[in-house]
């Protein structure tokens, strides 16, 4: 199976005369090679917003897999359902 590329979207920030780069979400492709975004953040008080579109680097996609599956480990309820929080819910 063929890996999808993934994307991560970023926008330079200008800043007392040095640009940082605000990562603001992800892309990733589909099966007709078009692009889905999804934002985490939208950058406000900008002259002008400028996003970029940058596939991720097979280093930081080790980097990522490295830092999900230390999560992982570290957290294994994660995502599971807690029976105790679904009988405190109203309704």
């Amino acid at each position: 199976m063929l890996q999808k590329r993934m994307y991560k979207v970023i926008c330079p920030i200008e800043r007392n005369g040095s640009t940082f780069w605000m990562r603001l979400g992800s892309g990733f492709t589909n099966k007709d090679e078009s692009i889905n975004i999804y934002l985490d953040a939208v950058p406000v008080g900008l002259k002008e917003v400028k996003l970029q579109l940058r596939e991720y680097t097979e280093e930081e996609l080790k980097q990522r897999a490295e830092k999900r599956s230390s999560y992982a480990a570290s957290h294994p309820n994660h995502g599971a359902a807690s029976s105790s929080v679904a009988q405190d819910l109203p309704f």
